[in-house]
């Protein structure tokens, strides 16, 4: 069994490595405000696009965010680079090679 902490909010726990999850599920808090603030969805824009979650889970992540900013925009920033870096290093797919060579991508 993994091991979580409760948090003063009710639907928000912090995994075995610290990392702020919504209870029951497995998302974790950034996952949901970066929904958020990349696409401005509204709490009940996000319930429409993730019907697993409730509008107390999600009102929950968010208050949850406001209180943390600083801490999970960091959090966010390191992923948001570790995926950069991920990207530049990752070698070209099998797919993009082929439409280069058949000259549909230069």
């Amino acid at each position: 069994m993994t091991k979580t902490t409760l948090t003063d909010y009710k639907y928000i726990q912090l995994d075995h490595q610290g990392i702020p999850m919504i209870t029951g599920t497995t998302m974790k808090v950034i996952e949901l405000v970066m929904a958020h603030l990349a696409y401005g969805w509204t709490a009940e824009e996000i319930y429409v696009n993730h019907p697993d979650l409730s509008l107390s889970q999600i009102y929950s992540a968010l208050a949850y965010y406001w209180e943390y900013k600083q801490e999970l925009d960091q959090a966010i920033q390191s992923d948001l680079k570790y995926a950069q870096i991920s990207r530049r290093n990752a070698p070209e797919s099998p797919f993009v090679s082929r439409l280069k060579r058949e000259g549909i991508l230069s």
